[in-house]
């Protein structure tokens, strides 16, 4: 007897019926799965046993802090899925740093077109190409770094806030920014040597801890409010904004202006390559982001791509003209090695009527990335538990802090902007990654990356513009942070985030909500001790002060130990003089005495001789 699932079923109720037994295929399935998962714990064991295992403390290791669930094959794992989140850092970056120009400049007839002649144009692709691979290439240098010295799954980028600020301000549009270009990367360059300064000292723990945290957030939410318009801006992006006539700023009319600023194409409103960019570059990742999924963004870059390549439609990024030409014979070498000829010498020490600039530029720089590194560094370091209790100072902070800045200095040597610690480093994290292999591994990538820099050349400013709208919007949404219910806290706040974007200047949004912090918060603070009224919503106000929890800096508790020994040498020679003092007038008040006993000794003597 047969029933509906097909299994034989007895007419002796006492018999047990067969089980179906599985397919051929689950079966194989199940005992390559289990191969695999054994070959797995076959390699992570011989692998914790060597001093690979013992360096970097794997489970099975045998050191004395080895960490629990760290295991050689998991870091892989991590280190492949963080570079996968980072992906679109080489398209991005390129994007952003090649709109600067560097050395490429305007002359002559071209000067003061819109598009500067397409000897400028062939000039900033040129520049982009370096920049693929010096992004690769600073990448992989400070990922591997940071793993070896660090021991943390941390990847080491060039800071996509930092860039914005670094091409569209310090430099310019055209180099009509701050600074030369050489000048920029000197800043970058000492920017770093700072760092290691404020860091051995403990200084920058010190600095990033008494800084106001809505402050804080308030100039990361204006950063990314900065890099959303980045993305949606004419040349830099998706084409959508652009400079208005009337008003400041309006959607782009024309998508193809010609040597004279007329309008030879369609509207951008109808260009597809707009609606390529929204749809591929913007819904697609938004949708997969609702999904949790942590590649969303460099889907989306990647689609895009693929999709702008072939060269007969409309949205591609190679047309049939010399400019196109040009770039379709560099793409399709897809491999290859390029020498960019960035190097120490195009530092230029000497500013001269830059130096007002120059500290600027430096002063903001050195602020940004700061907080950005702290701040990111302390939440990994807490997610992989290297961070525990109320001290926000993990084990090896410095070292970190210190290989951070020192990438800084060396990746200004090869023509980047600054680099910083990734927050996609937690997708990494997220997944298993607890030690330094996985930003080696993570580096390696990056390393590999330096010979398709042909193809990421490829990448068009449609398929970077959502990617960098998303990263705005990951850095916005810690806006909830910002304490809202207190004037003096909130109203500094608001001026940073809207200040970054409407002045597009990251320097000039962080000191004018710093400056209406000082004030607004000075002024209530001289009214409320002058006159003993205090705002009715005054306990609602952040709490700050200038000894915040933690540690207190290198240099102090070295002053502080030195003046505690210095001290105790003090109080312990008083001590001796004083013992010495005393010593002395027992002696001067021993010697009456011994005299006055043996005088009073021999009277007795006569006297019982006498007797």
């Amino acid at each position: 007897m047969v029933g509906t699932t097909g299994v034989r079923l007895s007419d002796n109720p006492d018999e047990i019926p067969d089980t179906p037994r599985r397919s051929i295929f689950r079966r194989g399935f199940a005992y390559a799965t289990e191969a695999i998962n054994g070959g797995v714990d076959s390699v992570n064991r011989k692998v914790s046993g060597t001093y690979v295992g013992r360096f970097f403390r794997l489970r099975g290791s045998g050191h004395a802090e080895e960490i629990r669930d760290a295991n050689f094959c998991t870091e892989i794992r991590a280190g492949l899925i963080t570079f996968s989140a980072m992906l679109y850092v080489l398209a991005a970056n390129p994007a952003v740093i090649a709109s600067s120009g560097y050395e490429c400049s305007c002359r002559g007839e071209d000067k003061g077109r819109p598009n500067c002649g397409q000897d400028y144009q062939a000039c900033i692709e040129e520049l982009r190409r370096d920049m693929v691979a010096v992004t690769a290439a600073v990448s992989a240098m400070s990922c591997i770094l940071f793993g070896l010295m660090t021991n943390m799954p941390v990847a080491v980028a060039p800071g996509m806030g930092l860039n914005s600020y670094f091409a569209y301000q310090v430099i310019g549009i055209r180099g009509s920014g701050l600074l030369p270009w050489r000048s920029a990367l000197t800043a970058v360059f000492l920017e770093g040597w700072i760092f290691i300064i404020l860091s051995l000292t403990g200084l920058r723990h010190w600095l990033v801890r008494i800084i106001p945290s809505t402050m804080k957030v308030a100039g990361v939410c204006g950063i990314g409010l900065f890099l959303a318009l980045t993305g949606l801006a004419n040349n830099t992006g998706l084409g959508l904004i652009t400079s208005g006539d009337v008003v400041p700023i309006s959607l782009a009319d024309c998508s193809n202006p010609d040597q004279q600023g007329q309008c030879s194409g369609v509207s951008a409103i109808a260009d597809p390559k707009l609606w390529l960019g929204i749809l591929g570059g913007g819904i697609l990742p938004t949708v997969l982001m609702g999904f949790n999924n942590k590649y969303s963004i460099g889907i989306g870059v990647l689609f895009v791509t693929l999709m702008s390549i072939p060269r007969s439609t409309s949205v591609t990024f190679f047309p049939y003209n010399s400019v196109g030409q040009n770039k379709w014979d560099y793409f399709s070498s897809m491999v290859g090695v390029r020498k960019t000829g960035f190097d120490m010498s195009q530092l230029r020490f000497d500013f001269g009527p830059h130096q007002g600039n120059f500290v600027v530029a430096l002063l903001t720089m050195l602020y940004v990335d700061m907080i950005d590194c702290t701040a990111t560094l302390q939440g990994l370091a807490r997610y992989t538990y290297r961070l525990q209790g109320p001290d926000p100072d993990f084990p090896g902070s410095t070292i970190a802090y210190c290989t951070n800045a020192f990438c800084i200095s060396m990746g200004a040597l090869l023509g980047s902007s600054p680099v910083t610690v990734f927050v996609e480093s937690g997708a990494g994290a997220q997944s298993g990654g607890r030690t330094g292999i996985a930003a080696i591994v993570t580096g390696l990538c990056f390393l590999a990356a330096v010979f398709f820099a042909p193809f990421f050349s490829g990448i068009p400013p449609w398929a970077t513009g959502p990617a960098l709208i998303l990263i705005g919007f990951l850095m916005v949404r810690q806006i909830y942070s910002i304490n809202w219910n207190y004037a003096g806290d909130a109203i500094p706040s608001f001026v940073t985030i809207v200040f970054i974007p409407f002045s597009y200047s990251v320097a000039y949004g962080l000191i004018a909500g710093l400056f209406t912090y000082i004030i607004v918060n000075g002024l209530i603070w001289i009214i409320s001790t002058l006159t003993g009224v205090e705002p009715h919503d005054y306990h609602l106000k952040q709490y700050w002060t200038i000894n915040p929890v933690g540690r207190k800096p290198w240099i102090y508790r070295a002053y502080k130990y030195i003046m505690a020994k210095l001290q105790k040498n003090r109080d312990q020679a008083t001590e001796e003089v004083a013992v010495q003092e005393f010593e002395m007038m027992e002696r001067r008040t021993s010697h009456p005495r011994s005299a006055v006993a043996s005088a009073s000794t021999m009277d007795d003597k006569h006297s019982r001789a006498a007797e």
